[in-house]
């Protein structure tokens, strides 16, 4: 079978997430639920936030008031934790490589006039205004991408966004012994703790922490230098 291009691989991320979005959206991005309710929905968001942002305060702050923060999310989905970043910062720019998602987290955002999302092409970020970012956070998402090009394009460009010494908090599929396609877009390439590191410095990061390495869910916390 002869591997896909770059390009490839990025419409077919497109296609596919379009497809999941119109078949059920929340489902795809929280599998805990068919059947999500708005209210359980975002509240599933808050709980992300309440586990993954707010005991983490020192990091990605650093001495800044929330409120007065710009931070950057990395594949939106629906707009569940979108949400709650819009409740705690002053100002969210979101993207989702699926306009299916883009247009339900718009909705979810609605509420929130300094909460922004915009469709991307699934690599870079040049459809965000550019501006001095404070944060950047995603979550569940770079454990679907079938490309490390992909993931390290996206960090690249993070890193390309953020003020120094901003964080770049995010979580890649860590579990090596999963069998992964490079035209799956669920099960996503897997990372070791040498090629996280690796790829932080190619991209102008400092990897300081790391977390669930060898698991389907490991955070690594990249600051920029």
């Amino acid at each position: 079978m002869e591997e896909p291009t770059l390009q490839q691989q990025l419409e077919k991320m497109r296609l596919d997430w379009d497809e999941r979005a119109r078949e059920n959206a929340r489902y795809y991005v929280n599998t805990a639920s068919e059947t999500w309710s708005d209210e359980e929905f975002f509240a599933s968001g808050e709980r992300t936030v309440a586990e993954e942002i707010l005991t983490d305060m020192t990091n990605i702050c650093q001495g800044k008031e929330p409120g007065q923060m710009k931070v950057l999310e990395i594949g939106c989905g629906a707009g569940r934790v979108t949400r709650a970043l819009a409740g705690l910062f002053g100002e969210v720019h979101a993207v989702d490589v699926s306009g299916e998602m883009v247009s339900q987290a718009r909705k979810a955002v609605e509420g929130f006039p300094r909460a922004f999302v915009y469709q991307n092409n699934g690599k870079d970020l040049d459809v965000i205004p550019a501006r001095e970012f404070d944060f950047a956070f995603s979550t569940i998402v770079f454990q679907h991408i079938p490309s490390k090009e992909i993931i390290e394009n996206y960090v690249r460009e993070v890193g390309r966004l953020l003020r120094p010494g901003a964080l770049f908090k995010f979580q890649v599929q860590g579990d090596a012994t999963m069998e992964t396609r490079p035209d799956d877009t669920w099960l996503g390439v897997p990372f070791s703790e040498r090629e996280a590191v690796e790829m932080a410095h190619r991209c102008g990061f400092e990897p300081r922490y790391r977390h669930g390495a060898g698991g389907q869910y490991f955070w690594l916390w990249f600051f920029k230098r």
